[in-house]
């Protein structure tokens, strides 16, 4: 089955043009330390999701790409061409010459109304060209106008028009810092729409990826494109075949579908998000071994510490003690930070993926009281390596990991909504302070219903 990725706004497209990079590169590969036999049905796999065939035998992604500006889809193109090894549709892209000005009310309500059904019917005929669709894949950032607005209205469309198809909204968490002075309105307006309209946001914070390049990728001058080859091969990690069930050599067909059934139990809960292990530079790889136990025993320990990467891992926080009363659960819960998950998976991709033992994952102790392991806890593997990789792992995981921050994002909205500071920005184009009011309910509704995970 196939993924239709959309590419909205400058974020989304460039993240989108080193999502498929990477996919294409992983699935031609030469190191996949496997058969080719094995080889050649992983690389058939990726491309009927991802790609689709043109006559000259170069693959096309499957991909609409929108922004309100030119600049960045044409340098996505040319990037796309240059390479030869794969390309975008010749009209798979949508642009204007006006962007959004930062301001979500800009693109949801001006851009959106104006362009959805253009953009509607250029998604159509991507839809089209699938033999059978998995759902859609919506690239976007949630702190600028025309990803966060406009990406905003498409989702809403795409729910409207394609109901039985799974939405998965990749979401840019904007730094803590960032440039933009309304992005926390932005931010809150962009997540309480998508929480009504898409089956699953998947969150990446440009706060952990900058880390990641500095710490684990020891890049001194950290580019944007450094931080999105991050981004895509954690997302690569995540997206790439694995085999339908223990002992299969089939892969599976249906990776939205599957992600959503084991990763999103209830529509209260639709924050997702991805940690992989181990992640370095080529040259730090060249010089690096790894077992599966020591891998997996550094994953749990980032799940349940809340860490983004391996270095610096709190190894002080422990899950509380299996059976112990719930009442005494939730203090040892706040001191030490323990991050309580509904729902895991663990992908596995290499040697000897067979002998790799995830016990410590079906510990009950990791999960909300409602919820067992059995039901809460799935792995995927492939003795296919990715992207150079010997050994590797991701977790995609459902739990309090977004708390602090979207706590943090909702305050920092509510203080400059509080003294209605740049409302006006808004209200010029149709969003109502009551609009305001509702996204704030909403999400510390999702606030509190992780919290009391």
């Amino acid at each position: 089955m196939s993924i239709v990725t959309l590419q909205l706004g400058q974020s989304g497209n460039q993240i989108g043009f080193e999502v498929f990079d990477t996919l294409f590169s992983d699935s031609h590969c030469s190191q996949g330390l496997c058969s080719k036999r094995e080889n050649e049905a992983y690389q058939a796999a990726c491309k009927e999701r991802f790609f689709s065939e043109e006559e000259n035998g170069v693959p096309i992604a499957r991909a609409v790409l929108v922004d309100m500006e030119p600049k960045v889809i044409n340098q996505t193109l040319s990037k796309a061409s240059q390479c030869g090894r794969w390309k975008y549709g010749q009209r798979s892209c949508f642009c204007q010459k006006q962007g959004s000005g930062n301001n979500w009310a800009y693109g949801y309500s001006v851009h959106g109304p104006r362009h959805a059904e253009s953009i509607m019917n250029l998604i159509q005929k991507e839809v089209e060209k699938c033999d059978s669709l998995s759902g859609f894949f919506i690239v976007m950032s949630m702190a600028g106008g025309t990803g966060s607005g406009l990406g905003a209205f498409i989702t809403r469309n795409l729910q409207d028009q394609y109901s039985n198809s799974l939405k998965m909204n990749h979401i840019i968490w904007p730094y803590g810092t960032g440039e933009v002075i309304v992005q926390n309105y932005n931010s809150i307006l962009t997540l309480s729409h998508l929480y009504r309209s898409s089956d699953a946001l998947l969150v990446h914070e440009n706060d952990a990826l900058h880390k990641i390049c500095a710490k684990l990728m020891n890049i001194k001058q950290i580019s944007f494109r450094d931080i999105n080859q991050v981004l895509a091969h954690q997302l690569g990690s995540v997206f790439q075949p694995t085999y339908s069930e223990e002992g299969s050599s089939h892969y599976r067909r249906n990776p939205l579908g599957d992600l959503m059934e084991n990763l999103v139990p209830h529509p209260e809960f639709k924050m997702l998000g991805v940690r992989n292990i181990p992640q370095m530079s080529e040259h730090s790889l060249a010089y690096s071994t790894f077992t599966w136990a020591g891998l997996l025993k550094h994953l749990r320990q980032m799940l349940i510490s809340n860490a983004k990467m391996e270095e610096g891992i709190d190894w002080q926080v422990r899950p509380p003690l299996s059976g112990a009363p719930t009442l005494g659960k939730m203090p040892v819960n706040r001191n030490l930070h323990f991050n309580t998950s509904l729902a895991n998976l663990v992908i596995l991709r290499g040697k000897e993926v067979h002998s790799a033992d995830l016990g410590g994952f079906k510990d009950p102790a990791l999960y909300t009281s409602w919820l067992g392991p059995d039901n809460a806890f799935n792995m995927w593997k492939t003795q296919r390596a990715f992207n150079k990789y010997e050994k590797s792992a991701a977790l995609v995981s459902n739990s309090q990991f977004l708390v602090k921050p979207l706590d943090m994002i909702v305050g920092k909205a509510w203080n400059m909504f509080a003294s209605k500071a740049y409302i006006h920005q808004y209200t010029k184009f149709g969003i109502e302070e009551e609009d305001f009011l509702d996204s704030f309910t909403l999400l510390e509704q999702v606030v509190a219903s992780y919290r009391n995970l």
